[in-house]
């Protein structure tokens, strides 16, 4: 079973929106909010409410020796909100232990 959610986006700015109940992933470009709802209960077995899409244009990037202009592709980057108290646990941060003096 092929899934249109390819990876949780793990970023500052995306641990902020998680702790408000908002939940960043990069999907295929051509899943629809429907789909992306569906993956996501399927996957992490949580109950999605929101589905907000934004397409991402591809940079521009030079590389080799010569740095020649590569244009990296377009993809789609989908934020969804969960039900109140539900939460995922790509998303939470490791609380590290205190030291003992």
């Amino acid at each position: 079973m092929k899934y249109v959610i390819e990876k949780p986006l793990i970023t500052e700015k995306t641990f902020v929106l998680a702790g408000r109940g908002w939940y960043t992933f990069a999907v295929a470009v051509k899943a629809s909010k429907g789909q992306i709802a569906r993956d996501i209960h399927t996957l992490y077995a949580v109950t999605v409410t929101n589905v907000r899409t934004v397409i991402m244009h591809g940079k521009t990037r030079r590389s080799g020796k010569s740095k020649v202009a590569v244009q990296l592709p377009e993809w789609k980057k989908a934020i969804v909100q969960l039900v109140k108290g539900q939460k995922i646990d790509a998303f939470e941060v490791p609380q590290e232990e205190e030291k003992k003096k």
